[in-house]
C-alpha cells in the first residue's frame, strides 16, 4: 500500500485534480502538480523563481491555483 502511495504521488497530478484545486494550494501540492520535489520547489520559492506565482503567508507559502493552471496550459 505504501508503495502505491508513493507512485502516485511521483506521478503528479491527473487533469481532473488540477481542476479541483481550490484559489489557491499548498507549496508541496504545487510541486506535486510541476513535477518539482519538496526540496527544489522550497529553493525556487525562496528565491523567488518559482515558475508561477507564490504568496507567502507568515512562514508559509501558498500557490495561485489560477497561475499554476496557466502554466500548465490548462486556463478556462
Amino acid at each position: 500500500m505504501r508503495d502505491e502511495a508513493m507512485t502516485e504521488q511521483a506521478r503528479g497530478m491527473t487533469r481532473d485534480e488540477l481542476l479541483a484545486l481550490p484559489v489557491a494550494v499548498d507549496l508541496d501540492t504545487g510541486n506535486r502538480a510541476l513535477g518539482l520535489g519538496r526540496s527544489k520547489g522550497y529553493e525556487l520559492a525562496k528565491r523567488g523563481e518559482y515558475p508561477c506565482k507564490v504568496l507567502r503567508l507568515g512562514k508559509a507559502y501558498r500557490v495561485v491555483t489560477a497561475d499554476l493552471l496557466n502554466l500548465l496550459g490548462l486556463a478556462a
